[in-house]
């Protein structure tokens, strides 16, 4: 008992020794494999352990569940799914250029991992625990946004009247939305670089940022 309890699965904490590592990275690996092939309701722990040619047992080494492997496939590749950072953009002396480079990278971390981003929409709906998660993050964004939108309101640059967490929401929402419409629903035929365009020149005009 005292050796099930002190396993990463249970402690949270990441394995101790680098085979270990190892062993999990591939783990998350196969199981992200195995989710974009079968989906997440059709994907089996005894599929994800194939895919990683491990024992179905070492699983449990490193995982509690199925949910508990998707998390970690989201967390691995979240610095990918971040949003533009306005905090970044705030003290630039051209934030719509920032705009549209964060914009631009947004969507191509999107496109290259479209599928995942579906399973998220789909998880989201079907477990509770992952859906709370989500939404942490999400308000972690829009603060972290809110934050950006003040400080250009402070240098003059965006329209004072603005609430810095709706306008943050509102932006957050509208690049998000327009990114799954596009790769996961596959609606529309503009390009990336035409999204790129239109949706920072909807950024700026909604924020009421003009170029000097």
């Amino acid at each position: 008992m005292v050796a099930r309890r002190s396993l990463p699965s249970q402690t949270g904490r990441p394995p101790a020794s680098a085979r270990g590592t190892r062993t999990r990275d591939g783990l998350i690996l196969a199981a992200r494999r195995v989710f974009e092939r079968d989906g997440f309701l059709e994907a089996r722990i005894t599929d994800i352990s194939a895919e990683a040619g491990v024992a179905a047992g070492s699983f449990y080494t490193y995982f509690t569940d199925k949910e508990d492997a998707f998390a970690a496939v989201v967390e691995q590749v979240n610095e990918e799914m971040l949003h533009p950072r306005l905090t970044d953009i705030a003290d630039r002396d051209d934030p719509i250029t920032v705009i549209e480079a964060a914009n631009r990278a947004y969507l191509l971390a999107y496109r290259r991992n479209a599928k995942l981003m579906g399973l998220i929409e789909q998880v989201a709906q079907v477990d509770r625990a992952f859906r709370k998660v989500r939404l942490r993050r999400a308000r972690a964004f829009a603060e972290r946004n809110a934050r950006g939108v003040a400080r250009l309101q402070e240098r003059g640059l965006a329209d004072p009247e603005l609430d810095p967490r709706l306008a943050a929401e509102a932006m957050n929402s509208m690049v998000s939305r327009m990114a799954y419409s596009k790769y996961v629903l596959g609606f529309g035929s503009a390009s990336t670089e035409a999204l790129v365009r239109t949706l920072t020149r909807l950024w700026a005009n909604a924020l009421g940022i003009t170029r000097s």
